[in-house]
């Protein structure tokens, strides 16, 4: 039987960061991944025929990926500033940020909530957000600290009061008087998080957390070359390292002694490691385990990739569409639509108006794009939709993707000035360059529960339990295999922090 130190069950780009650092310090390193290719949903593909454009069809931008991690591996990955932050259309008006000009920023709110009011109250709470960045974002590479000492190092009662105890709905209603400035604030607390605003179990509270801790700042930015250049980057870190990564290898058990059995080629091996790191969601760890779940996620999203041969026209004149798209692009996302379409689907309707933001890549990294689609000025436009839980396409999941792409698509023209169906690429069959992707292709696709994009509901960022004080947030009931996915204590995005603090505690425990 042949034998390792660790043994990472998926290659997902947690799975790679472990590795990396488990391979460096001399361990013995196998990485089994599922599908052809490492990345999990950290790739990016050429996802239409004849389209030399590579998509980052899964997960789009990086923000908890932290500097800490780039260091240490020596990644060549570089991520690009957006200077928009958002564009959110209203009427014939609408609230653009703009980073790069406060005096824009602050007129484009007069012009939506008729007074200075909401932007002074806007710059407070994001002072308030980001000294929470500023305090606490290295604690999520260290062992948990105890919530009184996480609450010391926030060392802010209003912040904490306002992050961690009440509900964000309450806040944003007491806060802003605007409808749609509500709403852009909300959306980062509803990404991958079925939840209404005033939900008392404060997942949506942890959502946004995530959102906006950041590397200290809450920054999304786009990784140049597409996700996959970041998993590639960290795929050959590990494997320069001497991990060895085998693809098209299905995990079909884990014992709790070590022992991982796989599927390859159709034959199956068996394999021995002194840990056995899980880069897969819990559920599906206890049934690798023989155990039954605990939990079952369920995820919220719908999930649009387009090539486009421009950009659309907007209603707003005066705009350009490049800086419109050049952020992200707010669509029927105010508070009431929200909470409208939270309704609707918890109803077990697909929402009427789907609330949705979109993110252009290219404009910000052309390098995505073939020679021949970038000189005849095609653009990507990546949605995702909120408020689109796995049960509104179980049973149906081809009849409801298209119905729900349809009302999408129209929730999308419904703020611009001509339809987007007339800006679309077309592939090499001569079919418009338009995929849709339901949580429930990404329980196909990636294997994500119910297609949940962080594996499970968000954690607060600190040992709920006095015993958990000081351990990584990665053990789990056998002390030989651990958690390093996004299901770990302060996983979820695109961030390597799971992996990190699974492969420290394999190292600290050596």
């Amino acid at each position: 039987m042949a034998g390792y130190d660790v043994v990472v069950v998926g290659g997902g780009h947690n799975g790679l960061v472990a590795a990396g650092y488990l391979a460096r310090a001399g361990r013995s390193v196998l990485v089994l991944e599922r599908r052809g290719e490492t990345g999990g949903a950290a790739v990016s593909f050429r996802a239409f025929d004849g389209v030399d454009v590579r998509l980052s069809r899964y997960s789009y931008l990086v923000s908890l990926l932290p500097r800490k991690i780039v260091a240490d591996l020596g990644l060549g990955v570089e991520l690009r500033r957006r200077r928009m932050s958002s564009y959110t259309p209203s009427g014939d008006k609408s609230l653009l940020v703009d980073t790069g000009d406060e005096g824009r920023t602050a007129a484009s709110f007069r012009a939506i909530t008729g007074s200075g009011a909401d932007f002074a109250a806007w710059q407070r709470f994001y002072e308030l957000s980001g000294r929470v960045a500023e305090r606490t974002f290295a604690t999520l590479t260290e062992p948990l600290l105890s919530e009184s000492d996480f609450r010391a190092r926030v060392g802010d009662d209003e912040a904490w009061t306002t992050l961690f105890e009440r509900p964000i709905g309450e806040t944003l209603t007491s806060r802003f008087g605007d409808d749609t400035v509500r709403g852009v604030v909300l959306t980062d607390a509803l990404i991958g998080t079925f939840a209404a605003a005033d939900d008392t179990d404060l997942r949506q509270n942890r959502c946004l957390l995530y959102h906006v801790v950041g590397n200290e700042t809450g920054d999304w930015d786009v990784p140049v070359g597409g996700m996959g250049a970041v998993t590639g980057s960290l795929a050959a870190v590990a494997s320069s390292a001497g991990a060895r990564l085998v693809t098209g290898a299905e995990v079909l058990s884990i014992d709790p002694d070590g022992e991982v059995r796989y599927r390859l080629d159709d034959a199956e091996h068996v394999v021995h490691a002194g840990h056995v790191l899980a880069n897969v969601a819990p559920p599906t760890l206890a049934r690798l385990l023989g155990e039954e779940p605990s939990e079952a996620p369920e995820g919220a999203q719908l999930k649009v990739n387009m090539v486009l041969s421009r950009l659309p026209r907007l209603r707003e004149a005066g705009v350009d569409p490049v800086e419109a798209f050049g952020g992200t692009f707010h669509v029927n996302e105010t508070y009431a639509q929200l909470e409208t379409a939270y309704r609707e689907a918890a109803s077990g309707r697909i929402p009427a108006l789907p609330p949705c933001e979109i993110y252009c890549h290219s404009l910000t990294d052309p390098s995505i794009l073939g020679p021949v689609e970038r000189a005849a000025g095609a653009q990507t436009l990546t949605l995702f939709g909120l408020h689109m839980p796995a049960r509104l396409f179980a049973g149906r999941n081809d009849e409801a993707r298209e119905e729900a792409l349809r009302a999408t698509l129209a929730s999308l023209n419904s703020v611009l000035a001509e339809p987007i169906e007339d800006c679309l690429w077309r592939d090499a069959a001569g079919k418009p360059c338009v995929e849709a992707k339901t949580p429930l292709d990404l329980e196909a696709e990636l294997g994500l529960p119910a297609g949940h994009i962080f594996h499970r509901d968000l954690t607060w960022p600190f040992a709920g339990d006095p015993g958990a004080v000081g351990s990584w947030g990665v053990e789990t009931e056998h002390e030989r295999v651990l958690l390093c996915g996004a299901g770990a204590q302060r996983g979820g995005g695109v961030s390597g922090i799971p992996g990190h603090n699974a492969a420290m505690k394999v190292l600290t425990d050596s």
